[in-house]
């Protein structure tokens, strides 16, 4: 299984063509968008291309393929527009391997407080 890892879109339909060309060009499999798809957040500067309608057409022609996690810029509101769950605070991936890949955006799980993992995962 071969993942793209993306985040941070803030709304720039700039970069969210960008990282779709760049997925399609990987063959992976799934999309993982790791939060803040929409909103650009109170705390950050609107970016170039702010599109947040745009953005959610442009992801939700691959719906299929994502796997998303909520981030600290990311609302109900967002989820509204688009057609894959983005609300979950982490999500776990299984690999073919048997390890599981813990995801999130950063803001809630972080190296200073982790998930409860048995001893070698």
């Amino acid at each position: 299984m071969k993942l793209f890892f993306a985040s941070d879109l803030h709304g720039s339909q700039e970069a969210t063509e960008q990282v779709l060309e760049q997925y399609r060009r990987s063959g992976a499999d799934h999309l993982v968008i790791l939060g803040d798809v929409l909103n650009h957040g109170p705390r950050n500067p609107v970016p170039s291309s702010y599109n947040p309608p745009k953005v959610a057409e442009l992801l939700n022609a691959y719906k299929q393929d994502i796997i998303a996690v909520r981030g600290n810029c990311d609302s109900e509101v967002d989820q509204m527009l688009l057609e894959f769950p983005m609300m979950s605070d982490y999500a776990w991936v299984m690999l073919p391997t048997g390890q599981r890949l813990f995801l999130t955006h950063g803001h809630l799980y972080n190296s200073d407080k982790r998930p409860a993992l048995k001893k070698g995962m």
